[in-house]
C-alpha cells in the first residue's frame, strides 16, 4: 500500500511538472463602462486599452502578439425573410429565426484575420462576424442557412450595427495595445460584453472579458421607466395628451 501511494504521488508530480506554466497574462480595461443616451445622442465610442505582461523567466516568442476584440450587445430573436415575387407583388416566402443572437457586433483585430489563425481555428473560436454567430456546437442541422446569416450580417452592418475592423487594433509597443469601440445611434440599450484574446503563432495565449452597458437618461428614460412600470398610467396619460393635442388643433386651425 505503501509502495503504491508512492507511485501515485511521484506519477502526480511528474503530470503537474510536465504541464507548462502559463508565460503571458493579458490584462485589458474600458475608459468607461457606461454609454448614455439622451434625446440629442447621436453615437460615442469608448476605448480598449490593454496590457500583455510576460513571466520574466519565460523566454521570448518568435512570432509576434494579435489581440483580437470582439464586442457583443444585447441577445435578442432575430428572424430573417427571403422574399420572392409573385406576379406583381412581393411575398415572404421562407425565413429562419436566430435565437440569442447579438444585435450589437463588433470585431478588431491588428492585422486581417487569416494571418492571425486558421480558418478552422476562427471557426472554433468563433472570431470574425460569420463565425460568432454559429451555434455553440459549431455546425448546424439546416444547411441552407448560411445564406440567412449572410442576410443577417449584410442587413445589420448597414445600420452600422455590424463591424470589422481588420486594424482596428494598435499596438502602442510591443505589449501595450488600444481600440476605439464605437457606438451608433442606432445602437440598443443593455448590457455590452468585450472579449479580448491573445494569441501568437495561430495559438490562443490568454483571454480577458469585461462589460460595459448603454442606459437612457433624462426624459427618456423616465418615460420609458413609467410605461414599464405603470403601463395604465402610462396608456390613459398618452390618449389624454393626444386629445388635448387635438383639442388644440382644431382651436388654432379653426376657421369662423
Amino acid at each position: 500500500m505503501r509502495r503504491a501511494a508512492l507511485a501515485l504521488a511521484a506519477a502526480c508530480l511528474t503530470a503537474l511538472a510536465s504541464v507548462p506554466a502559463q508565460a503571458e497574462t493579458l490584462i485589458a480595461a474600458l475608459s468607461t463602462h457606461r454609454i448614455a443616451i439622451a434625446s440629442n445622442f447621436t453615437g460615442d465610442q469608448l476605448a480598449v486599452f490593454g496590457l500583455v505582461e510576460r513571466d520574466g523567466r519565460s523566454v521570448a516568442r518568435a512570432d509576434p502578439f494579435d489581440i483580437v476584440v470582439t464586442v457583443r450587445g444585447p441577445q435578442r430573436m432575430l428572424i430573417v425573410r427571403e422574399k420572392e415575387r409573385v406576379g406583381p407583388i412581393w411575398i415572404n416566402r421562407n425565413q429562419r429565426r436566430f435565437p440569442d443572437r447579438s444585435i450589437y457586433l463588433s470585431v478588431a483585430t491588428n492585422r486581417p484575420i487569416r494571418e492571425i489563425l486558421s480558418e478552422q481555428a476562427a471557426r472554433r473560436d468563433r472570431i470574425g462576424l460569420a463565425n460568432a454567430q454559429r451555434s455553440q456546437a459549431g455546425f448546424d442541422f439546416d444547411f441552407d442557412v448560411g445564406r440567412f446569416r449572410e442576410a443577417l450580417i449584410r442587413t445589420l452592418e448597414g445600420k452600422h450595427l455590424y463591424t470589422l475592423d481588420e486594424r482596428g487594433v494598435t499596438f502602442l509597443s510591443p505589449a501595450l495595445f488600444s481600440s476605439q469601440i464605437k457606438i451608433p445611434a442606432t445602437a440598443p440599450t443593455g448590457p455590452y460584453e468585450v472579449e479580448v484574446l491573445l494569441y501568437a503563432g495561430g495559438s490562443a495565449l490568454a483571454r480577458q472579458t469585461t462589460n460595459f452597458e448603454v442606459v437612457k437618461t433624462g426624459a427618456e428614460q423616465s418615460m420609458a421607466s413609467a410605461a414599464h412600470d405603470r403601463p395604465l398610467l402610462y396608456g390613459l396619460a398618452t390618449v389624454a395628451v393626444a386629445l388635448l393635442l387635438g383639442w388644440l388643433a382644431t382651436v388654432i386651425f379653426r376657421r369662423d
